[in-house]
């Protein structure tokens, strides 16, 4: 049976998760010095983006996001083990995202992957202190929308 402090641990990390997605797809980079450590690491090498700190992380979103003219960070089947002051999780990731090229063409990109989380609680919030994805698929769909 869970207690109380770790159905609330539970609650606020699954939180965390969602406020990190939410944080990607709306662009608010300043956001994720809230969700991560500031000594956080975060690898994305496994989708074919860089592995670094919260810093170089979020000058890397800012740069490639703008890339896609559409996206959805859906997350989702996290199994999350919280030892005291230290949790672990595995979720589940699937995240769209639409391609618009110069010439107007459109392909539509799915990425599944899963994010392999540790947190820490600093100062009584959860925050994560390394993020590595792992890949399951990319898949990417040639003129999602056709051209008028």
């Amino acid at each position: 049976m869970l207690s109380l402090q770790e159905i609330s641990d539970r609650m606020e990390i699954a939180d965390l998760m969602v406020r990190y997605s939410h944080a990607v797809d709306t662009h608010e980079w300043e956001t994720l010095d809230e969700i991560f450590t500031p000594d956080a690491h975060i690898d994305y090498t496994a989708m074919g983006g860089p592995a670094g700190d919260v810093e170089s992380t979020k000058k890397f979103l800012a740069a490639v996001m703008p890339n896609f003219s559409a996206f959805q960070h859906m997350i989702s089947n996290s199994s999350i083990r919280v030892e005291g002051d230290q949790a672990t999780a595995r979720t589940m990731c699937h995240n769209p995202m639409l391609v618009t090229s110069a010439d107007g063409s459109t392909q539509l990109m799915l990425c599944g992957l899963w994010y392999l989380d540790t947190f820490v609680r600093v100062d009584g919030d959860w925050r994560i202190q390394q993020r590595v994805e792992e890949k399951s698929y990319m898949f990417v769909a040639p003129d999602a929308v056709p051209k008028s």
